[in-house]
């Protein structure tokens, strides 16, 4: 057993590259090897989103507070709010965030392939963002 203390493991700002807007990253769980689970609770601003991005073995958004959307490559802008769930399959290329007028925090958790939990793409542009 492993308890981490509160505040043990700092809250921090994502990399620009893989972000638009303000976001607040605070991680759960980076678990060691043999296990691969990885979790963090990320808050969004108004506007804030992730860029496209996909992930070896899937996601899953667990929607804690507030609104927001989400949108897999091909498919529409779909709405999400506190108490969804939302789960992309491996490979499937996609982005998430909060709504322009909402702030929006989830749990992010995915699995880690060889190392690797996220595989990050361009960014999400105010068209594609707006495209609702």
């Amino acid at each position: 057993m492993k308890i981490i203390p509160c505040g043990a493991v700092p809250s921090g700002n994502p990399p620009e590259a893989y972000f638009s807007g303000r976001v607040v990253q605070t991680p759960i769980i980076e678990a060691e090897a043999p296990a691969r689970i990885r979790a963090v609770l990320v808050s969004f601003e108004p506007g804030a989103r992730t860029a496209w991005h996909t992930h070896p073995l899937g996601q899953t958004l667990i929607v804690t507070t507030g609104a927001g959307f989400v949108q897999s490559e091909g498919g529409p802008v779909q709405p999400i709010r506190a108490g969804d769930t939302v789960w992309f399959a491996p490979g499937e290329k996609h982005w998430h965030g909060a709504g322009p007028a909402t702030a929006l925090t989830h749990i992010a958790i995915q699995e880690a392939l060889d190392g690797v939990s996220v595989n990050w793409l361009e960014k999400v542009t105010d068209e594609q963002y707006g495209a609702k």
